[in-house]
């Protein structure tokens, strides 16, 4: 059982309050009522009113959470991933936790010394070089130059900025700054590491190299990792513990492949009776399974698939047609399509209003990453040509035991499909 001492971040009852379009309250009245609320020991009246933080929708409030009560703790070692979309309270609360911004109400125990990677070049002086840079981030973590002096040539070769290092960084691209600010961050041995998306930034070597330094910094230095990214298969690469965000709560807090699991169900366009082809067909249902028969929406790598569509119609459905499911990449370029025609397949017109179709896969071979489905029907309308309804499902495929995806490998240097194959 773990014991108090190794939880290192504790997050007790953490909200953030903002008001749209001001700093501030805004009004002198607003801000002496929420001052003589405080010196009089009272609550702030301004904590009352306020809705969640949906930035899809107008409100009728100028008050908005973009947290709300927040509880969480991580313990030494442990790599936590922080998910959810646009708007959830991801980076708000990574900055309350890298002490930019302080919570509206609630509090946070730390156990050790916190570095941050929040934006492109966090905390650089542009006008200094890079060098004086990472002497300047040392010293705000608390090191002496002495420590630092001693790490300096390990940061300099982690970031590939040796070339620049005596260059102020106001002439350094995005791209370097952030190599730069991570490996300062990693390498001056803080004991709780906050990284955001801005990883991202980086190329696919850098991103590399920065979860695994992430991963080694966890595991062998025993220090804690918080991870925010939309990158589904480098969080459930990388991390240990995951917590879902939405509308500024926390929704759901458990293992890695869980919580990801959850967010993707979530996510996946939900079809109904309205959504039509042309002509009288319209989509009742759309399912993936997996071998077990339940339905997923994470797949394994190597693993059979089973996809199940009911189409219905508003007449008798008499005529053949000829139905296709295809696979796309999130560059909505399409990978592989499963086609009525390619083999040969010929539906019997038993009439009826609904027509069910099953296309079973017996190896997924997509590399770890997301991808959608379109649907399309052809030589069913009068007119000969063919209807299609675009993303009416998405899944993300993830490793698996019998294919050992090391670290996130990009389609732009592997493909999108790895084959089985032996080396002799």
């Amino acid at each position: 059982m773990m014991k108090q001492q190794d939880v290192i971040l504790k997050v007790e009852n953490v909200s953030k309050q903002y008001r749209l379009g001001v700093v501030g309250t805004g009004t002198i009245s607003h801000d002496l009522n929420r001052f003589l609320a405080k010196v009089t020991g009272k609550e702030d009246p301004y904590l009352k009113i306020g809705e969640s933080n949906d930035r899809s929708t107008k409100g009728t409030s100028e008050y908005v959470w973009a947290l709300k009560g927040i509880n969480f703790e991580v313990k030494r070692g442990e790599i936590l991933g922080i998910i959810g979309k646009n708007g959830a309270g991801k980076s708000t609360l990574l900055k309350i936790l890298s002490k930019v911004t302080g919570p509206t109400t609630g509090f946070i125990k730390y156990n050790g010394r916190i570095a941050s990677l929040l934006e492109v070049g966090t905390g650089f002086h542009p006008e200094m070089t890079g060098k004086e840079n990472i002497f300047l981030n040392g010293a705000i973590l608390g090191m002496t130059k002495k420590e630092i002096s001693r790490k300096l040539d390990e940061i300099i070769n982690f970031s590939g900025c040796e070339r620049y290092i005596d260059t102020p960084v106001k002439r350094y691209s995005s791209g370097m700054k952030v190599r730069l600010a991570f490996a300062v961050a990693a390498f001056l041995e803080p004991d709780i590491l906050v990284v955001d998306e801005v990883l991202a930034v980086g190329d696919a070597e850098f991103q590399k190299k920065a979860i695994g330094k992430m991963r080694d910094i966890s595991s062998q230095a025993g220090r804690t990792v918080l991870f925010v990214s939309h990158d589904m298969g480098a969080i459930q690469n990388l991390c240990t513990k995951c917590i879902l965000l939405e509308r500024g709560k926390v929704v759901l807090e458990d293992n890695t492949n869980k919580v990801i699991s959850f967010y993707l169900k979530n996510k996946i366009t939900k079809n109904n009776n309205y959504e039509f082809f042309k002509g009288n067909l319209f989509l009742k249902s759309f399912k993936i399974f997996n071998k077990n028969k339940n339905i997923v929406d994470l797949v394994l790598f190597d693993s059979p698939l089973v996809f199940k569509v009911v189409i219905g119609s508003k007449k008798e459905i008499l005529n053949d047609f000829i139905f296709e499911i295809k696979i796309k990449s999130d560059k909505e370029n399409i990978l592989s399509t499963f086609s009525t025609y390619l083999n040969k397949y010929k539906f019997h017109s038993n009439g009826g209003f609904s027509r069910e179709l099953t296309c079973e896969i017996d190896s997924v071979s997509l590399i770890p990453g997301k991808y959608y489905i379109d649907l399309i029907i052809v030589k069913y309308m009068e007119d000969g040509k063919l209807s299609s309804l675009s993303d009416v499902a998405n899944f993300n495929v993830i490793e698996s035991n019998n294919f050992i995806f090391s670290n996130k490998i990009k389609p732009m240097y592997h493909g999108n499909f790895i084959m089985k194959y032996n080396w002799k």
